[in-house]
């Protein structure tokens, strides 16, 4: 056999080889953290606690509150320690009339395309007419926040999966929003809900850009990613296959973990099962 010809040919399969690990790393989905899980810490020391995240691996961070800093103090730090914005938590005032604006100049500032409400109050969701009314007002900050190449979505808890006048609360609202509004799946609150997150993604594709990788137990408190009863293989096969996500989203929101340990666990496991 050719000697010259024999190590062409492994100096071919060595390159596609890594040409395919190169695209296999690129292929798979950051793994951010909703900082609310190390709220006490940001409290504490906001800068200190974004170089934590970084140090354990974190490719972003989506916020929940701004500690006082300014678009452009936010943006340094995270270009600092290396990390992206994967979204922000904010109130469904933030995206009505005019504060819309300063709301699409402000996530511009930070690098985010991901204006997320997490939460609404009661006028709001009370009833299967106030879903409804909800739905155009994030249509309309949906339609203006794609002009600036962002996306305003929605994170639900576990009521948007109990009926409400003949309905549940998430398809009333998912229904009725045009597809660019996205669907922040909070894994754990749909399970802790009695939904299956699986068959959510089926019925709305392409919808789950960013989605919270929770976990929820009915046996064990505070349970980590992959000590409870969420199906994580089949949630992630869906998520990359369905829900066009582009970013898992670690959070811990019970605070019973001190310091970085419970992200940094969860994150560990996450690696663990291959993301």
């Amino acid at each position: 056999m050719d000697k010259q010809l024999t190590r062409r040919a492994f100096g071919c399969t060595a390159a596609a080889g890594f040409a395919g690990i190169l695209s296999a790393a690129k292929d798979k989905i950051p793994i951010g953290v909703q900082l609310y899980s190390v709220r006490e810490l940001c409290k504490q020391d906001f800068e200190g606690t974004l170089a934590g995240v970084a140090k354990l691996g974190y490719r972003g961070v989506e916020f929940a509150g701004y500690y006082g800093r300014t678009a452009t103090e936010l943006r340094k730090m995270l270009i600092v320690n290396g990390l992206k914005c994967c979204g922000s938590h904010i109130g469904i005032d933030t995206i009505m009339g005019d504060k819309l604006a300063e709301t699409i100049d402000f996530n511009t500032g930070i690098g985010n395309k991901f204006l997320i409400v997490p939460g609404l109050p009661k006028k709001y969701n009370e009833s299967r007419k106030a879903w409804l009314e909800t739905a155009k007002i994030f249509n309309e900050a949906s339609r203006k926040a794609q002009e600036q190449g962002m996306y305003v979505g929605y994170h639900n808890h576990t009521t948007e999966f109990q009926v409400l006048d003949g309905e549940r609360p998430w398809d009333t609202f998912f229904k009725n929003t045009d597809k660019a509004v996205v669907m922040q799946l909070d894994i754990g609150h749909i399970v802790h809900g009695g939904a299956d997150p699986v068959q959510v993604l089926k019925e709305y594709p392409g919808r789950a850009l960013t989605v919270h990788v929770k976990e929820w137990s009915a046996t064990k408190k505070d349970a980590l990613v992959g000590d409870g009863d969420v199906k994580w293989p089949a949630v992630f096969k869906a998520c990359e296959t369905l829900g066009a996500t582009e970013w898992y989203i670690v959070e811990e929101e019970s605070g019973a973990y001190p310091g970085l340990t419970g992200i940094e666990q969860s994150l560990k496991r996450l690696r663990k099962m291959g993301k």
